[in-house]
């Protein structure tokens, strides 16, 4: 027995692809402030693991191609964002591109780690303090891998938290002051905040007036990168990122 007539619309361009860590709270209630509503976006979980260790966040590399392939699979992803600055940093950019597509197709695959360097050659910043709620090994990585591609890291603090539900529940008001501490302690250009379960959203602007200096996230430089890998537009205004320049 057949149904009526109906016609289908083409499949949308231009769709975003979010793959969030399943502990995260914090990334995807972002995105959808940082992006339009009509802007096609995508959220597909991976497993994370409840501590947030080197051990943990290694082993998500085996389940990104499975995560990746969540997605519906009928979409056209044009950029698709694993949102793990840790996880990146421990499996490598390139790697996770690898992975992603593994189980997806995607016209860009990026991460808030390359999407942090892109951030921070846009606004001239090549002199960072670093907050992140990271324990000291995975701390350290992160602060050795901006070293590597030419960003300076002279003063760094972490919160040292390994429980991963803890994250975000890290005050923004301890995130603000953790951030003047270090950007009157060193000869800095720039303040990122490195996490994406951490709320760090409305704490940007105001810093950014108060330090006199770009303040830029995780969850900032991903949508930043990825609002320009497609062609779509953040729906946020008043941040240092979106008019480039140190000004």
């Amino acid at each position: 027995m057949s149904g009526p007539a109906y016609d289908l619309d083409p499949v949308v361009a231009a769709r975003l692809g979010l793959i969030v860590l399943q502990a995260d709270e914090t990334v995807e209630r972002d995105f959808r402030r940082l992006f339009h509503p009509d802007v096609p976006l995508h959220v597909s979980r991976i497993p994370s693991g409840a501590d947030l260790t080197a051990e943990t966040i290694a082993r998500m590399e085996l389940d990104l191609p499975r995560a990746a392939a969540l997605f519906p699979s009928g979409a056209q992803f044009d950029t698709v964002g694993y949102a793990c600055t840790s996880g990146t940093t421990l499996i490598g950019p390139d790697r996770v591109a690898e992975l992603v597509r593994e189980g997806c197709a995607a016209t860009h695959v990026t991460n808030p780690l390359s999407a942090a360097f892109e951030a921070l050659a846009h606004v001239g910043a090549s002199r960072i303090a670093l907050v992140s709620p990271y324990n000291a090994q995975i701390a350290g990585a992160l602060a050795r891998t901006f070293e590597r591609v030419g960003v300076a890291v002279p003063a760094a603090i972490s919160f040292g938290e390994e429980v991963e539900a803890n994250v975000a529940r890290i005050t923004p008001g301890s995130i603000a002051e953790a951030a003047r501490s270090l950007a009157g302690a060193g000869n800095v250009d720039a303040v990122f905040l490195s996490c994406t379960n951490l709320r760090t959203l409305d704490i940007i602007a105001p810093l950014e007036r108060e330090l006199g200096r770009p303040v830029i996230s995780s969850n900032l430089a991903l949508a930043w990168a990825m609002a320009a890998r497609s062609g779509t537009a953040i729906a946020l205004d008043g941040f240092r990122l979106l008019r480039g320049g140190a000004g």
